[in-house]
């Protein structure tokens, strides 16, 4: 039987660097989905669509905004992981 440590056997949540983390997505998030309402907007009227079409582009942005959000944080974990070793 292997006598190596699990992933999770004794790590231990590191606040400091989720707190982090949570801080920069929250002022990342709000310029992101910020400027994806806003462009959709603004591509909207250059554009010369309806407020349906409007909509749709700005969920699309939105749905962009997320991808976006989504690797931020996977890449924020790798330089600031969120357990330690305890």
């Amino acid at each position: 039987m292997s006598m190596q440590p699990t992933a999770s056997g004794n790590s231990r949540i590191y606040w400091p660097s989720v707190i982090t983390v949570i801080s920069a997505a929250i002022l990342i998030g709000a310029e992101v989905f910020g400027a994806a309402f806003a462009g959709g907007w603004a591509l909207a009227i250059l554009l010369g669509l309806n407020d349906t079409a409007a909509h749709i582009l700005q969920a699309v942005l939105f749905g962009l905004g997320v991808l976006i959000m989504i690797a931020f944080i996977r890449a924020a974990q790798r330089v600031e992981p969120f357990t330690r070793r305890a």
